[in-house]
């Protein structure tokens, strides 16, 4: 039986929305929403936040959730992962889950446990169908995936792309669900990088650095239902997909 632990990056200093971590949707902590969906794969002892906030730290541990105190200076979530898996130790492979993901499904983490199951050799990232309204948001990295749905590209900038505009409403747009899976060693692979690479220091997309170091990523198909808290306005969207599912 492989050993699996969740580990959900939270960081208080967000440039777009500071503190994000502790706002509260409908009376609870947009992490602890996170973190209580990821207990319902493994339950809480193999769920880890990493943090580099005092106040996030004591909120989860008062939650009875396991915590790692993480730098400041962490490049990006998957490098706060690093630190963090080094504290946990064996592992066969690491599930990042997000901290602004208040919506997402615990069979959706499951199905990208299965998937790096079953390729061990590639980072593994999931994605979801959008409409041209919610793809024309610099928010949100959208994706292209060849037939064997691995990873060609990912930008902030509509792609695919079309010469003939007014085929755009017809285009399928893919957004990145940010669930990823890698084991220690990609970790290792990715934080020696020195600083961000290219493409994703460009697009400001942490999972470009796996591209650019060669790594094959294999994307997964999970539900539409997540939404992303980038910026203050989104946590009206949770609200009422919350409301809305009751």
């Amino acid at each position: 039986m492989k050993k699996i632990n969740i580990i959900i990056p939270a960081r208080f200093g967000s440039s777009r929305f500071p503190g994000k971590p502790l706002v509260k949707i409908l009376g609870k902590e947009l992490i602890l929403r996170v973190a209580d969906q990821c207990a319902k794969v493994f339950t809480k002892r193999n769920v880890y936040i990493a943090t580099d906030d005092k106040r996030i730290n004591d909120l989860c541990k008062k939650h009875n959730f396991k915590t790692i105190i993480t730098p400041k200076n962490c490049k990006t979530g998957t490098d706060r992962i690093f630190f963090a898996a080094k504290e946990i130790g064996k592992s066969d492979f690491f599930i990042n889950v997000q901290g602004d993901e208040p919506l997402v499904s615990a069979l959706d983490i499951k199905k990208i446990i299965k998937a790096k199951k079953k390729f061990m050799n590639h980072v593994i990232c999931g994605y979801s169908r959008i409409n041209f309204k919610t793809a024309n948001n610099l928010n949100i990295p959208k994706v292209v995936i060849n037939k064997e749905s691995n990873l060609l590209y990912m930008s902030r900038s509509l792609i695919p792309g079309s010469k003939k505009m007014h085929f755009k409403n017809q285009l399928s747009y893919l957004k990145q669900v940010c669930i990823y899976a890698y084991t220690f060693s990609e970790l290792k692979e990715f934080n020696k990088f020195s600083g961000k690479s290219y493409n994703e220091n460009l697009e400001d997309i942490e999972i470009l650095r796996f591209l650019d170091l060669n790594r094959p990523i294999k994307m997964v198909e999970v539900s539409d239902g997540s939404v992303a808290v980038d910026v203050k306005k989104d946590i009206k969207k949770v609200i009422r997909i919350l409301k809305k599912d009751g």
